[in-house]
């Protein structure tokens, strides 16, 4: 059995990647060793299906966006109003604390440069690094830890990198080893505990059963790393008083990775992604499909920064989506797809309560081929930026090939 392989266990849910050899965490013990807690953490969050960043973050000066969009754009009076220019969703009403108080950010007209309306192509283009490069294999994430390895030769926890999810993404995947955990709570595997799902009864027998000796090495400290997260007991986890996260999928996932932080287990990034923005038909207004998903968006992400309490001074979350939709609605109350969009950066360290970028204007003749908003900033101006003063990785031309990421095109977020 090749060393190399990735080992997915779905329903139990972990999954350990590995790209090269057997990762250097599983050739170390880990049972009594104390993880050290990272001075800063970073999450990142993949909004997956194009999000319409202009009923997100709402251009609501801007006459023609109201002439654009007849049925759907956010009347001025329900709009949250942050600049005197641009405005909130009203379902984005828990970032509204978050932008007054200094700790949120916008970033607006930002994304790929790349021009695909592929869904497929622009996620994988934006989350590997490399806009309009198919061939690139791993994940922007996981080389700026891999540079942050450069600077600093550290001892990592086997949790270093960890998504929220059954497989690790393309954002995480790549030479530095990373954990998929799809749920802590039902996770079983070994002789302690609840009796272990078939998925991991499976994985179980078949690392026990090799007669590989590396690869039977690497399943026995699977298992320790597993007795690692279960000596943490997250899944004991209670939220600070008065915080109460949705009863949703994404909800869950940023519950899941707070337990991971307080937990300390040596979390540096946690990914979670969070899919239902592609709304070509029916999108709504104030009300309506974008606006469901908007609320549980935000409520989820300001309960998990209320609930990491002080800890939150040493995080940074940052959302991202493939692209942005048309500036026009369709003739099906949607949008289609766009180009340009919004990011929202949180975190301890950010000069949040200000709205970043150089916004292109919404006139006919200053869209992006006659139909989107134009694109301002590189996505990746934004994450180096972030990744510079959040990981210590300053070899961003390891982090993002081809690409222009230097100090002087910041946006000065920190």
């Amino acid at each position: 059995m090749p060393t190399s392989r990735r080992f997915f266990l779905r329903n139990g849910a972990l999954a350990l990647a590995g790209t090269t050899a057997i990762p250097s965490f599983l050739v170390r013990s880990v049972l009594g060793q104390t993880a050290v807690t990272p001075k800063r953490r970073l999450i990142v969050i993949f909004q997956r299906g194009a999000a319409d960043g202009l009923n997100i973050v709402v251009p609501w000066r801007e006459k023609n966006y109201y002439s654009m969009r007849p049925s759907i754009a956010i009347p001025q009076n329900q709009v949250l109003n942050l600049d005197g220019f641009f405005g909130l969703h009203p379902s984005l009403a828990a970032f509204k604390p978050l932008y007054d108080q200094g700790h949120l950010a916008v970033v607006h007209a930002v994304g790929s440069p790349d021009m695909t309306r592929s869904h497929f192509d622009a996620q994988d283009y934006m989350e590997s690094g490399t806009p309009g490069v198919k061939s690139t294999r791993d994940g922007w994430l996981n080389r700026a830890l891999q540079a942050e390895d450069l600077r600093c030769h550290c001892d990592h926890s086997q949790f270093r990198a960890v998504a929220l999810g059954a497989d690790v993404p393309l954002t995480l995947a790549g030479k530095v080893p990373a954990i998929a955990l799809n749920n802590i709570n039902n996770f079983t595997v070994g002789a302690r505990g609840p009796a272990p799902s078939p998925a991991a009864s499976a994985f179980e027998a078949m690392y026990a059963g090799s007669g590989d000796r590396i690869f039977h090495a690497a399943g026995e400290e699977t298992f320790d790393a597993v007795q690692m997260l279960r000596a943490a007991n997250p899944a004991q986890y209670a939220p600070a008083p008065g915080v109460e996260y949705p009863k949703s999928e994404f909800g869950n996932n940023m519950r899941q990775i707070a337990q991971l932080l307080k937990a300390d287990l040596g979390v540096e990034a946690a990914f979670t992604d969070v899919a239902g923005w592609d709304t070509h038909q029916n999108q709504g207004g104030v009300n309506g499909q974008l606006a469901n998903r908007l609320l549980d968006f935000s409520v989820s992400i300001a309960a998990f920064w209320r609930d990491m309490g002080d800890d939150a001074e040493n995080i940074t979350l940052v959302t991202m989506s493939e692209f942005g939709r048309t500036a026009h609605e369709n003739g099906t109350g949607g949008t289609d797809h766009g180009h340009a969009n919004v990011m929202f950066v949180l975190g301890g360290q950010i000069k949040g309560g200000k709205i970043y970028g150089r916004w292109p204007g919404l006139e006919n003749h200053q869209l992006n081929q006659g139909r989107d908003l134009a694109l301002t900033t590189d996505y990746r101006q934004v994450l180096g930026e972030i990744l510079s003063n959040n990981l210590g990785a300053t070899n961003l031309g390891l982090v993002f090939p081809g690409a222009e990421v230097t100090p002087n095109r910041f946006l000065r977020l920190t």
